[in-house]
């Protein structure tokens, strides 16, 4: 009798390396997901911060809101994308009954290597689309936190600030200069002369 024990372990093995491979497929939908879900409820966060802004700003947040949009049709391509081939296809169950068992083995190692190929070519374009995606993700949140920060420092700057003058003579400095230490806070200095 014939040791089949490579060709057993190079089946097995070829087995597991498909089963990474679609587990890693899913895992990538998943991510894509959560990303389109946390993208779509940060837009209207983003938009309402620019209430009452200049239009240069609003002008200028027409760009993270393109790359969010961009970033959303990346992460939705992954999911438009084949379905990943599983291999061993059960389909084949009735013409292996009559092989025998080491060309089974080798039927499986070659179905294996070639679903593996076969793979390979879609997961590097969804692995492509989503880090462009991810890219495309992280550079619009940059972009629109620089762009809240500096909508927020041009509504401090806008905001006028309150100055109280008082109105002081000059031979009854030091007499109202004693009387504001004594007033409290809330009551304002009129003209001290009368």
């Amino acid at each position: 009798m014939e040791d089949l024990k490579h060709l057993e372990f190079l089946a097995l093995n070829s087995k597991e390396i498909i089963e990474k491979q679609v587990d890693s497929y899913r895992q990538q939908h998943t991510y894509a997901g959560t990303i389109i879900g946390a993208t779509a409820l940060f837009i209207p966060f983003f938009l309402g911060g620019f209430d009452g802004t200049s239009q240069i700003v609003q002008y200028v947040s027409i760009v993270p809101i393109a790359f969010f949009i961009l970033a959303i049709l990346l992460m939705l391509s992954i999911f438009r994308s084949k379905p990943l081939d599983q291999a061993f296809n059960v389909t084949k169950y009735a013409e292996l009954q009559e092989q025998t068992y080491k060309e089974i083995l080798l039927f499986e190692i070659t179905a294996n290597s070639h679903s593996y190929n076969l793979n390979k070519i879609i997961t590097e374009k969804g692995n492509k689309r989503y880090s462009n995606g991810v890219s495309l993700t992280i550079i619009a949140l940059i972009c629109s936190i620089i762009l809240i920060m500096a909508n927020k420092f041009i509504k401090i700057e806008k905001q006028p600030t309150k100055v109280q003058v008082v109105n002081v003579k000059k031979s009854a400095v030091g007499a109202v200069s004693d009387s504001i230490i004594a007033l409290p806070a809330s009551q304002s200095v009129s003209d001290p002369g009368h």
